[in-house]
């Protein structure tokens, strides 16, 4: 999952997709027993955070469209290191990233969504200007 075509035909590596917009990142995580994909607003400023949020809120429609319905949204969570963030993410559970036999069941689970992901952000990123 290394340089891809995004939305807008530029290569840009999924591993490290860069938003544009400091404090919004794109994540995926896999272990050993599960694996996620989120949108993770991480701003120090719990107000600036809020309102990053309600700016993806005010884009509902258009990425359940891009992307499906079944993301999560919270506004308020904790990364693994115990940072307030607000994210929106979906997982898939019961898959193990050490079992070469669910490896492509990852992808699967990864790549649409991060087309989709990507195909949404192209059209909603100028809406985030504001906090760049």
């Amino acid at each position: 999952m290394g340089l891809n075509l995004s939305a807008e035909f530029e290569k840009i590596n999924w591993i490290n997709y860069r938003t544009g917009v400091k404090h919004l990142h794109f994540r995926m995580d896999a272990d050993k027993r599960s694996a996620i994909i989120m949108i993770e607003l991480a701003h120090p400023d719990a107000g600036i955070r809020r309102l990053m949020f309600e700016q993806f809120e005010a884009y509902q429609t258009m990425f359940k469209e891009s992307v499906g319905a079944e993301w999560i949204w919270e506004v308020e969570a904790e990364n693994n290191y115990g940072k307030e963030i607000s994210r929106i993410y979906t997982t898939i559970e019961g898959v193990n990233i050490f079992k070469e036999e669910d490896w492509f069941t990852l992808i699967d689970f990864f790549k649409p969504r991060l087309r989709a992901l990507d195909a949404f952000w192209c059209d909603a990123k100028y809406g985030f200007d504001l906090f760049k």
